[in-house]
């Protein structure tokens, strides 16, 4: 059972997160984790995993519907990248949950940085946009699908900011179309990540409502004021990015010691 001043934090919480996803286009969800243990005051980092995958999972489900119309959307690519990642989701949740959770945290600090840096990182090409699954994109396709499910399933993150440069990488496609396929794998591992730990009893389902309630509603407000700044895109990528860095410096502080126990 969660608490009411829990209950009002995970709402806010995940209006922070659908924020910045709608204003940036991505990564708010590393901040789920971090935001659940220590601002909602989760105190199992499993659990916060585990409800932190439920609520990626449904929100990247519903940002998906919006790209689909819009027809953005590889699905043959899609659906081999997502396909593949799935038995990685789920074996790299598995060793997740057999990681000591102070340990595991430490980790995904690291992994925060990587994202941080991912950010910055400008993506201009051009790209393909009538590429489709073929032979030779395939085993590229299942092999990065394989590996970015793995890191989903590891840390419970979405990974869209290691999926959306994978695909590009795999098949030449535009960073538009890479960023509405990547929804696809976001959605499934996401969805596989959180079976795993729901099976295990780790995820607090009041909670996930809350955050995703909230997220929702700050998806929309961060939508909305993206169309008002994108001009300043950049600079708020870098905000954002120094934002990740400062939480991750956070978290490696408190737990970096438990590390080597």
């Amino acid at each position: 059972m969660i608490s009411a001043m829990q209950g009002a934090l995970g709402v806010i919480s995940g209006a922070l997160v659908g924020f910045s996803l709608g204003l940036v286009g991505g990564g708010g969800s590393i901040l789920a984790v971090p935001l659940m243990v220590y601002v909602v005051g989760v105190g199992e980092p499993h659990i916060a995993i585990g409800t932190s995958a439920v609520a990626v999972a449904t929100n990247a489900a519903i940002n998906l519907y919006g790209h689909a119309r819009g027809k953005t959307v590889i699905w043959s690519c899609a659906l081999v990248f997502a396909a593949a990642g799935i038995a990685g989701a789920f074996a790299g949740s598995i060793l997740g949950k057999m990681l000591d959770g102070q340990k595991l945290l430490a980790l995904f600090a690291l992994v925060m940085l990587v994202i941080a840096a991912l950010m910055l990182k400008t993506r201009a090409r051009i790209g393909l946009p009538a590429v489709k699954m073929n032979w030779s994109n395939f085993p590229a396709l299942v092999g990065l699908g394989l590996a970015a499910g793995t890191l989903s399933g590891f840390f419970g993150i979405g990974g869209g900011f290691l999926i959306v440069p994978a695909l590009m990488l795999a098949t030449g496609m535009p960073i538009m179309n890479a960023v509405s396929s990547s929804l696809v794998a976001v959605t499934t591992f996401g969805a596989t990540t959180a079976f795993s730990y729901a099976w295990s009893g780790l995820v607090s389902w009041d909670l996930a409502g809350l955050f995703v309630a909230g997220g929702i509603a700050g998806g929309l407000l961060g939508t909305r004021s993206a169309r008002h700044l994108s001009e300043r895109r950049g600079a708020l990528n870098m905000v954002f990015a120094a934002v990740i860095v400062a939480v991750a410096l956070y978290m490696l502080a408190r737990n970096i010691a438990q590390f080597w126990t």
